[in-house]
């Protein structure tokens, strides 16, 4: 940061290297729609090369700070949607790892499940997505997902367990069609 704030281009891309595509993934799961994420991903490298004169490393990691300020921006776009059905998740857009020795069939099963999963979180209310989405996707911890959200670590785990809870719910219907039945 204290290179990037003195204007050195390769901190910069170093930021946005390391940064940038988790902020993105992380916008995009909650928001389900990738033009929204790229503008919250924006503004959130914006307010990074704001604060960047300031910075105290000692406060919190920036990883951390900026998985913050991406969860409020989700939130407050969420909250500006008019409260209309759960937004539709851009299910292409999603960066996933290919598996060149898969096959046709393993492949339309894992998008088929990868559909149901989207789906599934665009139910749940914006907290739970957020705490689901940080924890089980982004493989954050409670205390760091507790600092992003800015609640205690028993509001993490009881987000999280409820979110997990619904989603099962959601997602038993659908078993025997993703291939999960016995």
């Amino acid at each position: 940061m204290a290179r990037f704030a003195k204007g050195d281009a390769a901190a910069a891309r170093d930021l946005a290297a390391r940064h940038l595509p988790r902020i993105l993934s992380h916008a995009r799961r909650v928001l389900g729609d990738q033009a929204e994420a790229e503008d919250v991903a924006q503004e959130v490298m914006m307010r990074i090369w704001r604060i960047a004169p300031d910075w105290d490393a000692g406060r919190a990691k920036l990883s951390t700070w900026a998985h913050q300020v991406t969860a409020n921006l989700c939130i407050d776009r969420l909250r500006k949607q008019t409260r209309r059905a759960a937004p539709t998740l851009d299910t292409d857009a999603v960066e996933q790892i290919e598996d060149h020795a898969a096959s046709v069939p393993a492949q339309m099963m894992q998008r088929a499940r990868l559909d149901a999963l989207d789906a599934a979180l665009a139910t749940l209310p914006e907290r739970q997505r957020q705490a689901v989405v940080l924890r089980h996707i982004e493989g954050l911890s409670n205390g760091e997902i507790a600092q992003i959200l800015d609640i205690t670590i028993e509001a993490v785990e009881s987000l999280t367990a409820r979110g997990k809870r619904a989603l099962s719910a959601h997602l038993a219907k659908e078993k025997e069609a993703l291939g999960y039945a016995q």
